[in-house]
């Protein structure tokens, strides 16, 4: 099954209309969405609990682990790795319990790159989470290099890592390659970040608002879709996040995509139109 959807909820007005858009609104037009609260602080089991009471039959999330598992933050004095996924995963044991977790997914930062060290690192990283699918982004292009891409694939393989396809900006030297490549036959996860290439190395006033400001064209996403299908052929399930919503484009480029893949949700929350 092919899962389309967005980064987070609240902010698709397209949808409806509204300034923000409830989890249960969210779920009247999308089966998944992935949600970056828990990059800054484990939510609690009160907030997870609520979730998984707004959302329709089937729905899925991909939840960000901690930033402190991606580099992005120390470790504080009272903390260790293995402590913080512990507690973290413990967290979410209602929502993998009722088997509505896609994936984590670890987004790492461009200074990430393809070293020796990063590469035990990585091997730490599944040990702190052995029995979840484990979705890794990279930001640099190190890793997809001649000389390391085979030996990554073959890595991400035995580690049982699912190499996320990352769509970025292409006339960058860092930006990493679009690669369907599947590492994981449980779980493919496929981000579409947009191809706006002054924004996504603008470090002016406002970066976050120019990043992903990019609306997609009925031509790229049809390419897109092609490589989905090709997954497909790999996986049992394919999630397709829209990260393009600088400018609000990502709902809207998630339901063109749905159209020009045939695809009709079941299961969803009724939405007004429905009612008449």
């Amino acid at each position: 099954m092919i899962f389309i959807g967005c980064t987070g909820f609240q902010e698709h007005g397209s949808l409806n209309g509204k300034t923000n858009v409830s989890l249960y609104e969210y779920g009247q037009y999308f089966p998944i969405v992935e949600l970056d609260t828990s990059f800054y602080y484990i939510p609690q089991e009160a907030h997870i609990k609520k979730w998984l009471t707004d959302i329709p039959e089937n729905f899925q999330f991909i939840l960000k682990v901690p930033g402190l598992f991606t580099t992005h933050r120390p470790l504080a004095e009272d903390e260790t790795f293995r402590g913080v996924a512990h507690t973290f995963c413990q967290r979410l044991a209602p929502m993998i319990d009722q088997g509505r977790l896609f994936c984590l997914l670890a987004q790492f930062p461009a200074s990430f790159t393809c070293t020796r060290e990063n590469v035990t690192y990585l091997m730490h990283v599944r040990q702190w989470f052995p029995n979840e699918v484990v979705a890794i982004e990279f930001r640099h292009a190190s890793w997809y290099d001649k000389a390391n891409i085979d030996k990554m694939h073959a890595f991400m393989k035995q580690q049982r890592y699912s190499l996320v396809v990352a769509d970025e900006p292409k006339k960058i030297a860092s930006t990493v390659p679009l690669d369907f490549t599947v590492t994981n036959s449980e779980a493919v996860l496929i981000r579409l970040h947009g191809r706006n290439d002054a924004g996504w190395v603008y470090t002016g006033p406002d970066a976050r608002a120019y990043r992903t400001l990019y609306d997609y064209h009925t031509h790229e996403l049809m390419d897109l879709a092609e490589g989905m299908k090709q997954c497909q052929k790999e996986t049992a399930n394919v999630a397709v996040i829209f990260n393009n919503n600088s400018g609000g484009h990502a709902a809207a480029n998630a339901k063109q995509l749905q159209s020009l893949l045939h695809i009709d949700y079941s299961g969803l929350h009724p939405n007004q139109m429905d009612l008449f």
